[in-house]
């Protein structure tokens, strides 16, 4: 732990489903995501959440929004799968500068441990400006999993979670730095990345 104080973390939360958003049942994606954030952080956060219908347009703006609000990090959850109102990669892909696919190949690596229709799920991850935009599964059991990875029957970790890379790649694009509970999810840094006060 450092001995400075941290810096703080704006990270936007992005619920997309048509029944939830239209009050036909209760959001179970954001309580999921403040959560495990809130296992997993040890900085300072402030969230940014939205709960939106399954639209194209309002996906993009909702993103877009956020990432001019200097969220350094903005997950979505829903809307990944292959039915036809499933649009988030695509409004993902729409505002996106660059594309990080290895993030996506993760995910559906992680959840290939727990059922085999991982393949169906279209989960990508881009850069907007200084943020950036993580698709993560519906399901709350799902969203922990992708972001904390695989461990066995002791916890030690088999399959390496997507949130370990988050971090760094946060440093990269000038973004806050980021420090987590290593017992939930140990980041990954370069030694020569790791800030002094943290070591």
């Amino acid at each position: 732990m450092s001995n400075s104080p941290l810096d703080e973390v704006r990270i936007g939360l992005v619920s997309i489903s048509d029944r939830a958003s239209a009050g036909i049942y209760e959001d179970k994606g954001i309580p999921a995501l403040k959560e495990w954030l809130g296992r997993a952080l040890q900085n300072p956060v402030v969230l940014e959440t939205r709960l939106i219908a399954d639209d194209q347009s309002t996906i993009e703006e909702t993103l877009i929004a956020l990432t001019d609000a200097r969220c350094a990090l903005v997950l979505t959850t829903g809307g990944t799968g292959p039915a036809l109102r499933d649009v988030t990669p695509e409004a993902t892909l729409a505002v996106a500068h660059k594309e990080m696919p290895g993030f996506g190949e993760q995910m559906r690596a992680i959840s290939q441990n727990f059922v085999p229709t991982a393949i169906l799920s279209r989960q990508v991850a881009v850069i907007r400006d200084q943020s950036l935009i993580i698709n993560l599964p519906g399901q709350p059991k799902a969203i922990a999993e992708t972001l904390e990875g695989v461990k066995d029957a002791e916890g030690k970790q088999v399959v390496p979670g997507i949130f370990a890379a988050v971090p760094y790649c946060v440093d990269l694009i000038g973004g806050p730095y980021i420090e987590t509970v290593e017992t939930v999810c140990k980041a990954f840094r370069p030694k020569s990345a790791i800030s002094r006060s943290a070591r």
